[in-house]
């Protein structure tokens, strides 16, 4: 993963603000009067794409696992699938960078626990403080503990940790480290409140750049990983022992004997480095350190590992090569539980021409390497990689020897063995999660093989979709790894965009009447910074950039692919006929401006900047400012035009300090109409038109009805029906929407983080019935209940059920009733008002999903506790109606 990852969130927010089981934070739902689709939601399968800082594995129960990202949320390992389930989906708009995940705690006391530190950012770009939640149910549900700072996810130094760590003699005790100077924190109540531990002596000090007036670089990265010494404390008592790492280059470590009572410098300890990692092995007495002159997690240039002995006091450098022939940090550092004196650690800044992995089965006594030179520039391999799965990982490089194509990675920060299955071991690079099932081999002389442990983790920050009306049903431009086509959305493609391979796509267009002709501008190193593609971006070529280009910004093609406008970064607007091998100056337009072409007229294009909205209507040479007045007057909107109807145009866009929400143009942005029914809006898109309407299905990413989510409209915008849930809200989703012109319903998200999410309708084309008040649930006709427990633990359960109408009149509300066999209890429900009386339950709508056309469904879940058994019901009943069971 590239460096520019850090900045994808910021951009978004400099422009702006900046299937599986669904999760739901406890917090109160949001009400609207709207109606509501039952909508089925994906990912377009990439499989990865970004940084995976973290790894835990659960100590007492096998197979449990975590990953943590740093702006794309948290996932649970399901090892049935050997896929990743997202965990915090349900993060909603105005709290986006609880998306962003600095720690994960795993409880080895009660495995249903766990703890996650979230907050993306530690200064202004991020709005709001960070927070830890903490989840009974292995993160199927949420309760939420605001912190009294900001945490930063998607700082630097966030490859280091684990921050939070949980007593493994007495769980309802954690701690946490914090950045920007705010100390060490500890709850007693298993996460429910916290305070700051007054007397630890040390905050940090480490920036990575002291003279960085963002706050970004500039930040203390303060206190960065908590271990305990399990064997000095007995169950039900606190540890007595426990040892901190700091950002202080010449104190770095920091021991407790007293369980927090007093604290003090281990004496003795390296000076001039930062412990990236502390890992203790109780049964030897061990402590490992794994040091970088930086704090990661894309930089470093010196290194070292220690091993110091907790019953001596001794140090001892077990660096596997000499600092000398450093030019990275350690960082990853893991002990096979089941033979605590093998260690394993990672070179983690080592770029050209891999990363390293090193290995010890004798405490760091000798080390060997996952590979090392033969003949300079050869290599041999312990390993061999098989990216089969996931085969954009190879970038589309050649390289030359020594570097070879797939790499080993890059940006290794996180790297564990399964503290049950010493065979396995998993560890996160800046672009996706590998494994190996077989890691002993490298003992015996074999060779172990790497493959991605990855899919269902899908991390990729979004700038732009299209979905043309043939060809490939999706096209998207991605941050750090460019972008794909999708020819099917639950495949991972071949390969990103190549020739030329932008380091992150910022926006790509196609020719409405001629959607095979394709252009796409973006990032690059050095090189040209937009590419074209005649056979609906199945392969590139690359333009050429007119004088001044710094970045891709924004282009636009011409409704019959003859011509292309584009606002690069570094200088003006731009026109071309013909793929760009000359470009000329648009005048009457600033600097900046976003651009789109009309999708009719190969002639008009339109621009946006600044509360103005110009128009060309020769081809781009020229633009003229609108009279349109009452836009909004800041940067952050998202304009198209509807295909088929020339100057029909819609903008998206605002800030909650000004002008903010949806207008329509039908004369091609002379003036525009605020809808009065949406509040805020920051995207806009079309899909195809429901069975009967004659205008294209809308989409947007909007509040209305005082309600945030992603809403859909097939009468012109008159009604709306939110289509997502509290459950599914992926954070922010204001970069880009569209829908799908050949499947009614079908809509594709931009997240920033969570890649590209779409959604399908249980409506089969009917459109929306519009709503307006709280259906009373008085249903009558057949009914049939498909009720599924998704997930079950030792003590708990979460479960979907779905209600369908099998009659012949539509539902204006509903209310379902059954009982339970076994004494299970509902805690938590979601797309649904439950109560409960001793085993009787019922559930209604809540009033978005009251509406249920004949022969369409309605889902809602819930999370409960069982005791003994856990039989399914037998029997439902909707009203004073049996339904039957599926």
């Amino acid at each position: 993963m590239r460096r520019t990852r850090i900045l994808t969130a910021v951009l978004a927010l400099a422009a702006g603000l900046l299937a599986g089981v669904p999760p739901a934070l406890a917090t109160g739902a949001a009400r609207t009067t709207l109606a509501a689709d039952t909508y089925t939601w994906k990912n377009a399968r990439i499989d990865g794409g970004g940084f995976v800082p973290g790894i835990v594995f659960n100590r007492t129960e096998k197979n449990l696992a975590y990953a943590r990202t740093d702006i794309g949320g948290a996932y649970r390992w399901q090892q049935s699938t050997k896929t990743w389930t997202p965990l915090l989906d349900s993060v909603g708009w105005n709290e986006w960078g609880h998306t962003g995940v600095v720690s994960l705690a795993s409880d080895s006391v009660n495995p249903d626990k766990v703890y996650a530190a979230v907050g993306t950012y530690t200064n202004s770009w991020d709005p709001t403080n960070g927070a830890v939640l903490r989840s009974a149910d292995r993160g199927a549900s949420w309760q939420k503990s605001d912190l009294p700072f900001k945490l930063g996810g998607n700082m630097p130094g966030r490859g280091m940790g684990e921050r939070l760590a949980i007593d493994p003699n007495k769980d309802s005790v954690l701690y946490l480290g914090a950045p920007s100077g705010k100390g060490l924190w500890r709850s007693t109540d298993s996460g429910v409140t916290w305070s700051q531990v007054t007397n630890f002596p040390n905050v940090g000090n480490y920036q990575q750049d002291p003279s960085d007036t963002t706050g970004y670089a500039g930040d203390n990265q303060g206190i960065v990983w908590i271990t305990f010494d399990e064997s000095t404390g007995t169950s039900g008592s606190a540890t007595k022992t426990i040892y901190v790492g700091v950002a202080d280059k010449d104190n770095a470590v920091y021991r407790s004997t007293d369980a927090d009572a007093t604290w003090t410098r281990l004496a003795g300890q390296p000076t001039g480095y930062l412990a990236h990692k502390g890992v203790l092995d109780a049964r030897n007495g061990y402590l490992y350190l794994a040091y970088s002159d930086k704090g990661g997690p894309y930089d470093g240039g010196k290194g070292q590992l220690w091993r110091y002995a907790t019953a001596s006091g001794t140090w001892t450098n077990i660096s596997p090569v000499a600092e000398a022939d450093t030019y990275y940090g350690f960082s990853g550092l893991t002990v096979d539980r089941q033979h605590p004196g093998t260690v394993m650690a990672t070179a983690y800044s080592s770029w050209w021409p891999d990363t390293q992995i090193f290995r010890s089965t004798d405490s760091g006594g000798t080390w060997t390497k996952a590979w090392d030179y033969t003949s300079y520039p050869n290599r041999a391999d312990r390993y061999t990689i098989d990216v089969s799965s996931s085969p954009w990982l190879t970038f589309g490089a050649n390289p030359s020897p020594p570097e070879q194509s797939p790499k080993l990675g890059w940006m290794t920060e996180s790297l564990e063995i399964d503290p049950f299955d010493s065979n396995r071991m998993m560890y996160g690079t800046g672009a996706t999660l590998y494994g190996t099932e077989n890691l002993t081999q490298w003992d015996s002389g074999g060779q172990f093989t790497v493959k991605p442990m990855v899919q269902g983790l899908e991390e990729t920050a979004v700038n732009d979709l299209a979905s043309p009306p043939s060809g490939a049903p999706l096209l998207s431009a991605l941050g750090d790894i460019g972008g794909f086509r999708h020819t099917d959305l639950t495949k991972v493609p071949s390969m990103m965009f190549t020739s030329p391979t932008f380091t992150t796509t910022t926006s790509l267009d196609f020719a409405e009447t001629n959607p095979s002709t394709v252009v796409r501008v973006g990032d690059l190193d050095s090189g040209p910074h937009i590419a074209f593609s005649t056979d609906d971006g199945a392969n590139w070529f690359a333009g050429t950039d007119p004088s001044g280009v710094s970045g891709g910004g924004t282009v636009a093609a011409a409704a019959d692919g003859s011509r292309f406008v584009w606002s690069p970064a570094g200088t003006g607007v731009q026109y071309t006929t013909g793929f760009g091998s000359s470009w000329q100056a648009s005048s009457g337009i600033p600097s900046g401006a976003v651009v789109e072409s009309d999708r009719v007229d190969p002639k008009t294009f339109y621009g946006f900047k600044s509360g103005k909205f110009y128009v060309s209507s020769d081809g781009g040479a020229t633009f003229t400012a609108s009279s349109a007045s009452g836009l909004p007057s800041g940067d952050s909107v998202r304009f198209k035009a509807l295909p088929g109807t020339k100057g029909d145009v819609w903008l998206a866009g605002g800030a909650s300090d000004g002008a903010y929400g949806l207008w329509h143009s039908t004369d091609g942005g002379a003036s525009f109409t605020k809808l009065s029914n949406v509040e805020q809006a920051d995207t806009i898109g079309f899909g195809k038109a429901a069975t009967g309407a004659s205008y294209q299905t809308l989409y947007t990413s909007a509040e209305i009805g005082g309600v945030r989510g992603i809403f859909r409209s097939t009468d012109k915008g008159a009604t709306w029906t939110r289509i997502n849930d509290d459950a599914h809200q992926w954070g922010w989703t204001g970069g880009a929407i569209t829908g799908d012109p050949r499947v009614y319903g079908r809509v594709y998200v931009s997240t920033n983080g969570r890649g590209v999410v779409y959604g399908d309708t249980s409506d089969t084309g009917g459109g929306d019935g519009g709503g307006g008040t709280d259906p009373t649930p008085t249903p009558t006709g057949a009914c049939t209940v498909t009720y599924k427990i998704t997930n079950q633990w030792s003590d708990g359960f979460q479960a979907d059920v779905r209600l369908t109408n099998t009659g012949t009149t539509g539902w204006t509300g509903w209310s379902l009733g059954w009982s339970f066999a076994n004494g299970q209890k509902i805690g938590q429900s979601w797309n649904a008002d439950h109560t409960q009386s001793g085993a009787a339950v019922t559930a209604k709508n809540v009033s978005w999903n009251g509406n249920v056309a004949a022969g369409s469904s309605v889902g809602f879940g819930f999370t409960g506790t069982w005791s003994g058994s856990n039989t399914k019901p037998t029997s439902f009943k909707l009203g004073d109606q049996s339904c039957t069971v599926a």
